[in-house]
């Protein structure tokens, strides 16, 4: 018979609990079991006022509003409020009843200028710490890498910046010493494009084929067992990720309680300075480290035999050069211009214009060597090790950018950009905790089944398939 359903009810009542209206395979339910807000309150407790004025919004109830946001991908508050007004399962997250008013959205915005970020990197903190207490991190390996987050600035913002100028005008400030202008004064001082609306974005890209956007970047650590980020930070698009490789791996080991046996990461990694301290602290470097340099027709580098102990170059005819001059990268050793006049090899070993060779020997130039001869030597594990590289962080990443927002920064700022990262992190951590506690189940009904073989018995059951889709299934079970 042709069914019809009466569409215009205003009263609503529910025979039941609100919970049984959400599917259980639902992720904002499977986060619910895993996720522990109960130390929150005490953690910003010193920045309210306890005495007077009207009652805020609870502290947990903004973070699982914000989580449940991230969760759909949903980043901006105006556009998380108006879901949540007509989303039960958010609702149900949050706590708030179905007549219940929510907060408006500017309170959100209030609470994260009132925590900061640092109590935000916190919550991130307190899923890596479930994360190793479920046994999802080992940290005997570790992926690292970084990628670029376009700042929420528009080009019209962009604006020239003379790097001399702002020097001279800020003498205290570090930095290097203005370039003096020539008795012409033809030369034109450096510009240097800087966003009137974001000055924390700076002008970056990845690819070299590709214009500069302005940009900041989030430096990521991720766990080879479970994908389980460990470690995220956030600096302007201009940073170097290969320069804070060991501070990373002294917050990864903080957070997790464990010594990292192994780090993977790409040639933005390769320093020579890296493979130094890596070698110090005990740390196996899968890292592939720049090639040689072929010398563009000229006698190259590896040629000349470097004599750590003693500090000195010792080029294929034997001559020794000295230190000249200390770079940002390493020490400049220059050869004599009486043994170069004379040598045989002039022509083949520098440009007609030189008067001398001159060889860069970076920081840490014999721990690189090391580092060449081991690349060449890598088995088929460490090459395999090395693919995973490439899937594990870099599909965290993805992930990130394609399902939670974080292609673009919703907000202006630094300290605001590190928010939005770390509840990023937060919320893949979460789903990777609640995959595991359905595993858990899945397991637990295994055994059951095996105590519980009665004929003609039916068990209904939920099976993972993967992270966030589940097969119900019913099993009628066997004697």
């Amino acid at each position: 018979m042709l069914g019809k359903q009466d569409r215009w009810q205003e009263e609503l009542f529910v025979a039941g609990r609100l919970s049984d209206l959400i599917p259980d395979d639902h992720i904002l339910k499977r986060v619910d079991r895993v996720l522990d807000l109960s130390w929150l309150r005490a953690e910003v407790r010193d920045l309210y006022d306890l005495d007077n004025g009207r009652p805020g919004i609870d502290p947990e109830a903004a973070v699982r509003l914000m989580l449940a946001g991230f969760f759909q991908g949903i980043v901006h508050d105006r556009k998380l409020m108006r879901e949540a007004q007509v989303n039960l399962a958010m609702r149900w997250f949050v706590g708030f009843k179905v007549h219940e008013k929510l907060p408006d959205h500017s309170s959100l915005t209030r609470i994260r200028q009132r925590w900061g970020a640092e109590r935000f990197k916190r919550i991130f903190q307190k899923t890596v710490q479930a994360c190793v207490k479920a046994g999802l991190v080992d940290a005997e390996t570790v992926h690292v890498d970084a990628t670029l987050i376009r700042a929420d600035v528009s080009w019209e913002s962009l604006t020239d910046r003379h790097v001399e100028k702002v020097i001279r005008e800020n003498p205290g400030e570090p930095g290097p010493e203005p370039r003096p202008l020539d008795d012409g004064g033809d030369e034109k001082p450096k510009g240097k494009k800087v966003s009137r609306t974001d000055p924390d974005a700076t002008l970056t890209t990845s690819r070299n084929d590709y214009h500069l956007e302005p940009s900041f970047k989030q430096h990521t650590a991720v766990d080879d067992q479970a994908g389980v980020v460990v470690d995220v930070e956030v600096t302007t698009g201009e940073a170097n990720e290969g320069q804070g490789l060991m501070g990373q791996l002294e917050r990864v080991e903080a957070a997790t309680g464990k010594k990292v046996e192994r780090v993977t990461g790409d040639a933005g990694y390769a320093h020579g300075t890296n493979y130094e301290a890596l070698e110090r602290r005990g740390t196996e470097a899968v890292i592939p480290p720049p090639k040689e340099s072929r010398g563009r027709g000229h006698i190259p580098q590896r040629r000349f035999k470097y004599d750590g102990k003693h500090q000195g170059v010792r080029c294929p005819r034997g001559k020794v050069l000295k230190r000249s001059a200390r770079t940002e990268r390493g020490w400049i050793y220059r050869a004599r211009r009486c043994d170069c006049q004379k040598c045989p090899l002039r022509e083949r070993c520098f440009s007609a214009g030189a008067q001398v060779r001159t060889i860069l020997i970076v920081d840490g130039y014999e721990a690189l060597l090391r580092a060449r001869r081991k690349r060449r030597a890598w088995n088929p594990q460490t090459e395999r090790l090395y693919q995973r590289h490439r899937w594990r962080v870099e599909g965290i990443h993805g992930e990130a950018k394609t399902q939670h927002g974080l292609r673009r920064a919703v907000r202006r700022g630094l300290a605001n950009v590190a928010i939005q990262v770390y509840l990023t992190a937060a919320v893949m951590n979460l789903k990777r905790l609640a995959a595991l506690w359905f595993v858990f189940l899945w397991q637990r009904f295994q055994r059951e089944w095996r105590l519980r073989r009665f004929e003609g018995q039916t068990l209904f059951f939920i099976r993972p398939t993967n992270e966030l889709h589940h097969e119900t299934r019913q099993v009628r079970l066997a004697a």
